[in-house]
């Protein structure tokens, strides 16, 4: 035991090193952690006392968290189980292929991303590109919404601007959770968008497993009263004009809200109404109508290209405002009261066609 041992220069210093990591790891990392979390809890209980709606503790969940408790959800279990009954393959391969959805979908909030970054960004873009104007909010309506209600704003799609402008509007009511379609899952913006509280969602998929793992979900945020804002016409209009909407995401909400029963949250509905008096991507919308394809054909170096030329034209003061961006927001519709008044109607279908 009182023997020297001769180590290599490289051996020790490798030996120190994992040491350090350990340490740090076990005592040091924990703690920092700590801190740093119980900053930000102070920091979102400030901001709760000053939006109209506070951010729920769902929204606030860790991500891996959120994960493993989408994952073994029994209504998943089951999916899964039939999933690999269906494809003739083990359950534990069906039990990974949840997993991979589930991470897919779960977004990773950031109370500091959204406020300090997105709001600021959003409010800067809206102002620099239209001149906006509020064209209707029944303000006594608005704030007559049970605090305990599940809000989803329910709006037309005309631009991807569509997303920073109610984000800039709602900066002070709450903060949104949107569905985001396929195009955002690219790096580094997908990043962005998870830590503003979107959720990515496969708009044309078949996967049962997948379907229930996104129905799930939709149901645990709206039963955890997250404010969200959806796009029934599940992608951009082409020429203006409002398509057909589609019932998938909305179902997936009149869902959430019966399992809870009489005594759970209500769901209200705030219509949104957007239009501009130029989009963004007006050439690209008008080609893809013409052609008859919605595989719009616009290249990150082309979107580049443009973002430089109006840098440019910014610089040398010949920069131009696109004209005027009007929202409206309607009559809040609770679910609750219309399921009443429907009379046992198809709730999705009825809601559609209001």
């Amino acid at each position: 035991m009182t023997q020297t041992v001769e180590l290599p220069l490289w051996l020790f210093v490798l030996i120190v090193l994992f040491a350090a990591i350990t340490f740090a790891s076990h005592f040091l990392f924990p703690s920092v952690r700590w801190f740093f979390r119980r900053r930000l809890e102070r920091a979102v209980a400030r901001l709760n006392r000053r939006l109209e709606r506070p951010i729920q503790p769902f929204k606030l969940a860790r991500r891996y968290d959120m994960i493993q408790r989408l994952i073994y959800d029994p209504q998943v279990a089951q999916a899964i189980a039939d999933h690999a009954r269906a494809q003739g393959i083990p359950e534990n391969v069906a039990f990974e292929e949840a997993r991979r959805y589930a991470r897919e979908i779960v977004p990773s909030f950031s109370a500091v991303a959204y406020f300090s970054i997105a709001i600021r960004l959003a409010r800067f873009l809206s102002n620099a590109i239209y001149r906006v104007r509020l064209g209707h909010l029944d303000e006594a309506a608005v704030k007559a919404i049970d605090p305990e209600a599940t809000v989803v704003f329910v709006m037309n799609h005309r631009s991807n601007m569509d997303y920073v402008l109610i984000t800039y509007l709602v900066a002070d009511r709450s903060a949104l959770s949107y569905a985001v379609g396929e195009w955002a899952r690219v790096w580094p913006l997908s990043r962005l968008i998870r830590a503003m509280g979107a959720y990515f969602i496969r708009r044309k998929s078949r996967n049962d497993l997948y379907r229930r793992v996104l129905a799930t979900y939709v149901r645990l945020a709206t039963q955890g009263g997250v404010t969200q804002a959806i796009f029934p016409e599940g992608g951009l209009s082409l020429d203006g004009a409002l398509a057909q909407p589609k019932v998938g995401l909305l179902k997936y909400i009149v869902d959430g809200q019966a399992a809870q029963g009489e005594g759970g949250r209500d769901v209200v509905f705030v219509p949104v109404a957007l239009n501009y008096d130029r989009v963004l991507e007006d050439k690209i919308l008008t080609s893809a109508a013409k052609s008859g394809d919605r595989r719009f054909r616009a290249r990150i170096h082309v979107v580049a290209v443009r973002m430089l030329r109006q840098l440019w034209l910014w610089a040398t003061r010949r920069y131009q405002r696109s004209g005027y961006a009007a929202v409206s927001f309607g009559r809040p519709l609770s679910l609750r009261d219309f399921v009443l008044c429907s009379g046992g109607e198809d709730t999705p279908t009825s809601l559609r066609r209001s």
